[in-house]
């Protein structure tokens, strides 16, 4: 049965998402060299290129990001090697540019958590700021996004903060997202949440988000995850490399989509829109072909 939501639907630019109907699913367009799953893209052609195979897969949204938030040797206090805004928006603008170009009815998403690299990517032509840092970081983001009447998923992330139950601290992180985007004058119908998975917690808490992950209707928001070729997916499968990680990844999808995810972030569209797709059947009872 669909699940009914305040807001209903929202707009990502040219396409309306009906919350509740189906799952959509978001493909991942890395332009970090050093990205953890192995696919980052150094040239802007070969990016739009891998949107063009995206929407042809059956992708809803695309989301173009240019910093890595890999763990590495050289760390912030956010646990990664931050590079310059000036760095960033090289990288995604001349993607977000060519996917507008070549895909004009394709929702586009920058993953960024900085204001400089959201208003250049917003100006360039992107639908929708994704913010690993759930707007805690730097409120400006929802400002940014309020002002130019935008959608915003909000993630909690769990790096460098303690715990002692995992929901409970997704709940109050996403709680404070929330506010901080409604005191912005962000609709709460733009506001899609995101539990964190893999931001700060251990694998067994990470399986614990997914076994829990619908207690975050207490929210009354959309729900996004991003499991896709994780550590803790290898690690379930006993040390699988990423590029091994497919099969593991769609049973974090289906498992997600039983248990109320509104859309899955993924590197292997084709792949996991079958998966999506069999567990729409099975779950909200739709076939292909009915409903948006």
């Amino acid at each position: 049965m669909a699940r009914q939501l305040p807001a209903g639907e929202t707009r990502v630019g040219p396409r309306v998402f009906a919350w509740g109907t189906r799952t959509y699913v978001m493909g991942v367009i890395n332009v970090s060299p050093d990205s953890f799953s192995g696919d980052g893209l150094s040239d802007a052609g070969a990016a739009v290129e891998q949107a063009r195979r995206f929407m042809a897969e059956g992708a809803d949204i695309l989301d173009v990001g240019g910093q890595s938030t890999r763990p590495g040797p050289v760390k912030t206090d956010d646990g990664f090697e931050e590079i310059a805004p000036d760095e960033e928006v090289r990288r995604v603008l001349p993607v977000i540019e060519g996917i507008r170009r070549a895909l004009a009815d394709a929702p586009i998403s920058v993953d960024t958590y900085k204001p400089a690299v959201a208003r250049a990517a917003l100006d360039a032509g992107a639908h929708m700021l994704n913010d690993v840092m759930g707007l805690r970081r730097d409120p400006e983001l929802a400002r940014i996004a309020a002002r130019a009447r935008v959608p915003v998923v909000v993630m909690h992330n769990q790096r460098g903060r303690h715990a002692d139950d995992v929901m409970g601290a997704i709940l109050e992180g996403l709680r404070a997202s929330l506010l901080i985007a409604g005191e912005a004058g962000i609709a709460r119908g733009d506001v899609i949440v995101d539990p964190g998975f893999g931001f700060g917690w251990t694998p067994e808490q990470n399986i614990e988000i997914l076994r829990r992950l619908r207690e975050l209707e207490a929210l009354q928001a959309p729900v996004l995850i991003g499991t896709s070729r994780k550590s803790t997916v290898g690690i379930a499968l006993g040390g699988a490399p990423v590029h091994e990680r497919v099969f593991g990844t769609a049973a974090t999808v289906a498992l997600a989509i039983a248990h109320g995810a509104d859309i899955v972030r993924v590197h292997d569209v084709a792949e996991m829109v079958q998966v999506a797709r069999v567990s729409d059947a099975i779950v909200r009872g739709r076939m292909p072909g009915e409903g948006p």
